[in-house]
């Protein structure tokens, strides 16, 4: 009996979307750098609204994912779906911890002064609960940010982007899209909610272990993933040229709107992000995934910056710690410190490259050869 190697084939990139994600991405970087500048207030950050690109990230994920294996699961068992996502995500959420731990002891500040302090054990141990997304409670927090991940801020989103992925294989991927609708109309309406008539008046939270903070990390998830997964299989995708130009415009001016109203106004800057959330980001991934390249160049950087997307987001954080210490401690003003931050944000680009190009894809690519193919007789 002969033993044949079955695949299940890649379908073709939406290279607009991928270059989308890292545009987002970047911008991610960018608004944590001006963050360590706010003073410690949400109503006098620059580039306001970056935080919205996690929302943002939900969304493109439910499409793809959707995308990829709707049509699959007569070929596909569940645990042959976790494996690929696992093989996806896992590697850089690993490296991620290990960046974190590297430049841990760096961070030492008035801001963490548990860190001078901390065990090396303890911050082992931290690195390695981290490997596996487990969060960890306040409790155990080795910084004192109260974090889930606290050698790594920015792992919280990649706990709920597993545990989408859990529900959309255990449940919605079995629903018609009539009723995958009804509960993506009462995700956003939980968002509204939460947002407009809540008590901060926008998404801002999802990464620590207790009530409020998971509140806010579920009610950030399920609207704009399960949407993703809705907007992908309706297929209403927008046909307009230039689209991954006019997209990456879009994503830029939607965040770096300034927050919208002050704190006795509260529900006008929770109604614009979840205007943004629910209505104008739907449309940006309909005109990315609609749209098409043509030039050799747009191309080019459109692979780029979706290679680096997701190292550059899990692996830039422990950067940011460093210079939000040494901005408070210090007492640096934008002007003073932009230098330095312009030099974080190539350090955070440089280390995600690196992290791809030596770590990430060989790793990948050998997970994928040993356990992503089945033998059959």
């Amino acid at each position: 009996m002969n033993s044949t190697s079955i695949d299940i084939k890649p379908k073709k990139h939406y290279e607009i979307l991928d270059g989308l994600r890292g545009v987002a991405a970047i911008l991610v970087v960018i608004f944590h750098i001006f963050e360590a500048h706010n003073g410690g207030s949400r109503f006098a950050q620059i580039i306001n609204h970056g935080y919205l690109a996690v929302d943002f990230f939900f969304l493109l994920s439910g499409f793809v994912v959707a995308y990829a294996y709707d049509d699959r699961w007569g070929k596909m068992s569940q645990w042959e779906f976790y494996k690929r996502r696992l093989i996806r995500l896992q590697p850089m959420v690993i490296m991620g911890m290990i960046v974190g731990a590297i430049f841990y002891y760096f961070q030492a500040s008035g801001i963490f002064p548990q860190i001078a302090g901390m065990e090396v054990w303890k911050v082992i141990l931290t690195m390695v609960i981290g490997f596996t997304l487990l969060p960890i409670p306040p409790s155990l927090e080795i910084r004192g940010w109260g974090e889930m991940h606290p050698l790594n801020g920015p792992a919280w989103s990649l706990f709920f982007e597993y545990i989408a992925n859990i529900l959309y294989a255990l449940f919605f991927r079995k629903f018609s899209n009539k009723v995958l609708a009804i509960f993506v109309f009462i995700f956003a309406a939980m968002l509204i909610n939460y947002t407009v008539y809540g008590p901060k008046g926008d998404v801002i939270g999802g990464w620590s272990l207790n009530p409020e903070q998971m509140n806010v990390g579920f009610t950030r998830l399920l609207y704009p993933f399960f949407a993703g997964v809705l907007l992908s299989r309706l297929g209403k995708l927008i046909h307009i040229k230039g689209a991954f130009w006019v997209c990456s415009i879009l994503i830029i001016v939607i965040f770096s709107i300034p927050r919208i109203g002050g704190e006795s106004s509260l529900w006008m800057n929770g109604l614009y992000e979840s205007f943004s959330i629910i209505i104008l980001f739907p449309i940006i991934v309909a005109i990315g995934a609609g749209g098409e390249i043509k030039n050799a160049l747009s191309i080019k950087i459109c692979k780029a910056l979706g290679d680096i997307s997701y190292p550059i987001y899990i692996t830039h954080y422990p950067l940011i710690y460093w210079y939000t210490a040494w901005v408070i401690d210090n007492k640096v003003s934008l002007k003073d410190g932009y230098v330095t931050g312009i030099g974080v944000l190539i350090a955070s680009i440089l280390i995600a490259f690196l992290c791809l190009k030596f770590y990430d894809e060989p790793v990948r690519n050998w997970l994928q050869n040993k356990f992503q193919k089945r033998k059959v007789s």
